[in-house]
């Protein structure tokens, strides 16, 4: 029996296999709990959680680095919350991108996620916010300036060079941007507010912090 067409016939399957699997999700998931969801939102591809991952509530913001309104919610509101939600252990956060305003919009969550690789998200993410400048591609998000921001935080830059470089982290970003799109999100900052009975509220734009507040407390209550 000439088993050449049979060894053949297999190699084309587990070729297709592969190349079909590269589409369906994104490659980065080694490390990742792709089991991960909050209400009706995949977060496995989202930031690492900021707060006690036990908390009875957790909010998921959508957000672009270049977004002027996610600037002013990030000054503005997260404080408040932060300090009388995140740090009492009453609720958690996570991150998850809608890259969409500018160029360098996809390449700045990138390096956020390259920054993770260091345990250093949460840090490079409010550099970011820090950072921001009021002119969509201006530069102050290109990738010579995200290089410069790692090396500010005290990163190790052959590998966050690496890893920026290579777009290890592009699909990642994609497919957190089509968790925005399934789950009715159209611009940023977008929140969706997750109780603990699986209960879940979305907020659109970078709301104040009683809005918040009162989402939050009668999820509790």
């Amino acid at each position: 029996m000439n088993k050449k067409p049979v060894i053949i016939g297999v190699l084309a399957i587990s070729i297709i296999a592969v190349i079909a699997a590269s589409f369906s999700a994104p490659s980065e998931t080694v490390n990742l709990d792709m089991s991960r969801t909050h209400g009706t939102i995949s977060t496995a591809m989202g930031s690492a959680i900021l707060g006690d991952p036990s908390a009875p509530i957790t909010i998921i913001e959508f957000g672009d680095y270049q977004c002027h309104q996610c600037y002013n919610w990030f000054h503005n509101t997260k404080p408040t919350i932060t300090r009388d939600y995140i740090e009492t252990g009453k609720a958690n956060m996570i991150f998850v991108d809608l890259a969409f305003l500018g160029r360098d919009s996809p390449i700045a969550a990138q390096a956020t996620y390259c920054a993770e690789d260091q345990d250093m998200y949460w840090e490079y993410h409010d550099m970011l916010y820090g950072a921001q400048e009021s002119q969509i591609d201006n530069g102050w998000a290109n990738s010579e300036r995200l290089k410069a921001f790692a090396f500010s935080l005290g990163l190790d830059m052959e590998l966050f060079e690496s890893c920026l470089d290579s777009g290890k982290y592009s699909k990642r970003v994609q497919y957190n941007s089509q968790q925005a799109r399934e789950n009715g999100v159209r611009g940023t900052p977008g929140f969706f507010i997750v109780g603990p009975n699986g209960q879940q509220e979305q907020i659109g734009g970078a709301q104040p912090y009683p809005v918040f507040k009162e989402i939050m407390d009668s999820m509790v209550l």
